[in-house]
């Protein structure tokens, strides 16, 4: 059932929301939480697709701000709300109410969406594209518990993790985080067969992919060893090596879809490793509403620090059993670690500890 409301109120729209409830007979409201796409015109069907999709999951009352340029300086001193109220197949398992915002109303944004939200229910607010510098400072972020953008919709997605570093709150997450879950899961797997210690890692990937420096920056963190960025052509990530006192660890994924994960002294095995469309990423980061403790440190770690380990590597030349590459590597660790002290970061973990503190996702 679709209710199409022209310069209308929250007030018109709660009413249209509650009278297509009844319509199709299901005047409850089976919803869990209220979740807040805020996009443009371009991209609302994209993002309003997977919503509906990872509603299947999460009931929830979708509400999609889309604000409109207007055309002249009248136009801009008015305001127009219009609204699209969708509920039952309309709207896949919850409700939706598309919002078209008009004129100065489109600078106050949240004063619309806050009669609307789901009364005693969780908030999430999602920026599929041209998210704040400041998720949490945004009138919108400010009611809801969970941020989640898109690094790798910016123009520049390497500088925007350094600005996400600078800028995060608890409860800010990033979908460019969310794709690597099944990477970190098979490493801390992997780590987890053999009792070795990694001396050295190199993640590949596409070039201005944020997911593979937030994976290259967690394995840095976690593991406290220099990592190497190298560049492929995709797609997405291609593949993590891990040298260890053991021999190399390999996840090779060439295709996107079947990867081979490869272990000294073990046969080869073929583990799925799918590219994950939108609609699963979102149903992902709707399934835990609660800070991301463990991207936070990913995140703050830095793509700074990050390529002062990829310089210690080079340096190495490859050769990290010789002393003086020992030394190197004993130098990096010491000045990574005397920075996390003065930064007031916890104990840094053991090499190892990646395979008992594995993606918490």
């Amino acid at each position: 059932m679709k209710i199409d409301l022209t310069d209308t109120t929250a007030g018109e729209i709660n009413k249209a929301l509650i009278e297509g409830r009844r319509a199709i007979g299901t005047p409850a409201v089976g919803m869990v939480l209220t979740l807040v796409i805020v996009t443009d015109e371009e991209n609302a069907y994209d993002a309003l697709r997977a919503a509906s999709d990872a509603s299947r999951e999460h009931p929830s009352r979708t509400l999609v701000v889309i604000r409109r340029v207007s055309r002249t300086p009248r136009d801009r001193t008015g305001s127009r709300l219009d609204a699209e109220v969708r509920v039952g197949a309309e709207a896949g398992t919850g409700e939706t109410a598309v919002l078209r915002l008009y004129g100065e109303v489109s600078d106050h944004a949240d004063s619309v969406v806050l009669p609307l939200l789901l009364p005693d229910a969780p908030v999430v607010v999602w920026w599929p594209v041209r998210a704040p510098l400041n998720p949490a400072e945004d009138p919108l972020g400010a009611l809801a518990q969970r941020r989640v953008t898109d690094t790798y919709a910016a123009e520049q997605p390497v500088r925007e993790l350094a600005a996400r570093a600078e800028s995060y709150t608890p409860g800010d997450t990033d979908l460019a985080w969310t794709r690597i879950t099944p990477w970190r899961s098979m490493l801390a797997a992997a780590l987890d067969q053999v009792d070795c210690e990694v001396r050295s890692v190199e993640v590949e990937g596409e070039e201005f992919n944020p997911s593979c420096e937030l994976l290259a920056m967690w394995l840095a963190d976690r593991l406290s060893v220099p990592v190497r960025r190298s560049l492929s052509s995709g797609p997405g990530l291609t593949a993590v090596r891990m040298e260890t006192t053991c021999g190399p660890v390999v996840l090779d994924r060439a295709d996107g879809s079947l990867a081979n994960l490869s272990i000294k002294g073990q046969p080869g095995r073929a583990v799925a490793l799918q590219r994950r469309d939108t609609a699963e990423l979102i149903a992902e980061e709707l399934r835990r509403l609660d800070p991301d403790d463990t991207y936070a440190a990913a995140l703050r770690y830095g793509v700074e620090r990050l390529a002062m380990g990829a310089d210690a590597v080079a340096a190495l030349g490859g050769a990290p059993e010789e002393p003086a590459a020992e030394a190197a590597v004993t130098e990096v660790a010491v000045a990574e670690a005397q920075a996390g002290t003065e930064e007031g970061e916890a104990e840094r973990p053991t090499p190892n500890s990646l395979a008992r503190k594995a993606a918490s996702k």
